[in-house]
């Protein structure tokens, strides 16, 4: 018994004879009765009455019934491997950091998941080094963040430039300075992340390069939260300009003398994974396409 089998069956009882269900299917009317004899000596009864017309048997009104939605599963069953195969359906796991997650990610997403609907997409918000992590171990598809370290298994390629700005409260005397470089940061107290965050590392690079007194800091664990802090007036921050629409109330931003803190960010899959499965190439190249013009990733 096999599906056009029981698509033949189906077209019997729907055009009311073996003739018909030929012309409508595009068989030889012997086909169509062949396959109707091999399913009844399949199934060892009877299931169509032969006369007239056709006629169903108490078992064929039985197998009638139960059929359609066999039909209908198998149907659905062949349209959802079509679409997995051509990269319009399947499950994408997405890893992706701050502010890119928050910020940037939604809008791309929505626009992804109406072009293709029968996308079933999870995205995980965390720290570029657990992200990477988690991609390693193949529990991710993709992941959007800064650069991974040298020597890991994965390409990352990069797409956009996160740039970073210093947020002040109102009156903080560093608003009035003619500019401002990393060493006027001294004195001051600097509101950072978690030493985990890359941003935070570059931050720690860069400030190392000045000259000056120690550091005045205090560790906020979340880098969306920086700039309600730094409203509170408990210090200044640098915080991605992505983050800052509209500026908080009671802050100013300057810029930052140069761009040494400003970080690239760009997408990361397994170099294992390659070539990317039809749904996850198809969920890459559209992100590339949103947020960047890189060539795309092939391993030749």
């Amino acid at each position: 018994m096999d599906l056009k089998t029981l698509k033949t069956f189906q077209a019997i009882i729907r055009s009311g004879s073996f003739n018909r269900a030929a012309e409508e299917l595009n068989y030889a009317q012997s086909t169509v009765t062949m396959q109707i004899q091999k399913l009844e000596a399949d199934l060892g009864v009877q299931l169509l009455e032969r006369g007239k017309g056709v006629t169903l048997t108490e078992a064929g009104r039985l197998f009638h019934e139960q059929s359609q939605r066999i039909v209908q599963d198998m149907e659905r069953l062949q349209s959802s491997i079509t679409d997995l195969k051509s990269g319009a359906a399947g499950s994408i796991r997405i890893g992706a950091s701050d502010p890119t997650a928050s910020c940037r990610l939604p809008g791309i997403l929505q626009k992804f998941m109406t072009l293709f609907p029968k996308m079933e997409l999870s995205v995980d918000i965390s720290g570029s080094g657990l992200l990477c992590d988690r991609l390693l171990r193949g529990e991710l598809d993709v992941v959007i963040c800064s650069a991974p370290e040298l020597g890991t298994e994965l390409h990352f390629e990069p797409l956009f430039t996160e740039v970073f700005v210093l947020l002040l409260p109102e009156g903080h005397p560093l608003i009035s300075a003619p500019s401002v470089t990393a060493d006027h940061l001294r004195g001051h107290r600097l509101l950072i992340t978690a030493p985990t965050c890359p941003y935070r590392k570059k931050l720690e690079s860069v400030l190392k390069e000045a000259a000056g007194p120690p550091l005045d800091t205090m560790e906020i664990g979340s880098m969306s939260a920086l700039k309600y802090y730094v409203a509170s007036g408990l210090g200044i921050a640098l915080v991605p300009e992505v983050t800052l629409d509209p500026v908080p109330a009671g802050t100013v931003t300057r810029r930052l003398e140069g761009r040494a803190v400003d970080m690239t960010c760009g997408i990361i899959c397994r170099i294992a994974d390659y070539p990317l499965k039809p749904p996850v190439r198809r969920l890459y190249d559209f992100i590339r396409q949103e947020l960047g013009t890189q060539p795309v990733f092939s391993r030749e």
